[in-house]
């Protein structure tokens, strides 16, 4: 699959980082437009549980979600027997979701819908590299497996997507 013809499956804190951080739709509306555009593409999608953790939140960027046109992916038996070969695939894989303070368990959703969609996983995670760790995160798995992860910013440059600036008068 060239870069042309590639997919992409995100992870939660792509979004929610670009929208809290640094391309806010306050100051960079066309990122947001862009991201319409790519999922009324096929270019872009989001797993169920990614789209499900963010609007459990009544804020604007769930708002936004609601409204836009990223598809939203459904939990299908082909994506529930990607989430067992994750989890037969290696032991430490179990340790991607923090059950004690039920976080990330969108993550191992994540990697399954971009498994069986043959997607490129976009998230803000990085490897954990520490031999000692308990903790894995989505781009270990992803390495482990050989499926392919980027962030965002490395998508962006990916897709071709390009910015510009305004003043408004």
């Amino acid at each position: 699959m060239s870069i042309i013809d590639r997919i992409y499956c995100l992870d939660a804190n792509v979004l929610i980082q670009s929208w809290q951080k640094y391309y806010s739709p306050n100051i960079c509306p066309s990122y947001w437009d862009t991201l319409n555009t790519l999922g009324e593409d096929g270019r872009i999608f989001l797993p169920e549980m990614v789209y499900e953790e963010i609007v459990r939140t009544e804020d604007d960027l769930s708002k936004w979600l609601k409204s836009g046109n990223i598809p939203i992916r459904k939990i299908d038996a082909d994506v529930t027997r990607c989430l067992q070969d994750i989890y037969s695939s290696n032991p430490f894989h179990k340790f991607l979701v923090d059950n004690t303070k039920a976080r990330s368990l969108a993550d191992p959703w994540v990697i399954a819908h971009a498994i069986s969609e043959n997607a490129v996983v976009v998230t803000k995670e990085e490897n954990v590299t520490a031999l000692n760790s308990k903790k894995i995160k989505i781009p270990n798995v992803c390495d482990n497996m050989n499926i392919s992860w980027i962030n965002d910013f490395q998508m962006i440059a990916e897709m071709g997507i390009r910015f510009s600036c305004a003043i408004d008068k």
